[in-house]
């Protein structure tokens, strides 16, 4: 299984550049996957949400979802499992 969490993120979201800076910062691995850009993940994110572009939209490898995480959700996440780059 990959270590790596799937991000889905917009060009223009303020939680979306927030979020990787804090996974560049700690050194997270992560795969950035603009909705924009790719209609089926745009889909996947709209079935995950309640029909809504949600982002970020955090897959975590071992299947937990998080949705527009606060610094503090994400950290606390993160902690409980290695990510590191």
């Amino acid at each position: 299984m990959s270590n790596t969490i799937t991000m889905y993120t917009t060009t223009s979201c303020g939680h979306c550049r927030r979020t990787k800076a804090w996974l560049d910062d700690h050194k997270v691995q992560y795969e950035e996957i603009n909705i924009e850009e790719d209609e089926k993940a745009m889909e996947y994110v709209q079935k995950v949400n309640n029909g809504m572009n949600s982002v970020p939209t955090m897959i975590f490898p071992d299947g937990s979802i998080l949705i527009e995480p606060g610094n503090a959700e994400l950290e606390e996440k993160v902690n409980t499992t290695s990510h590191a780059k």
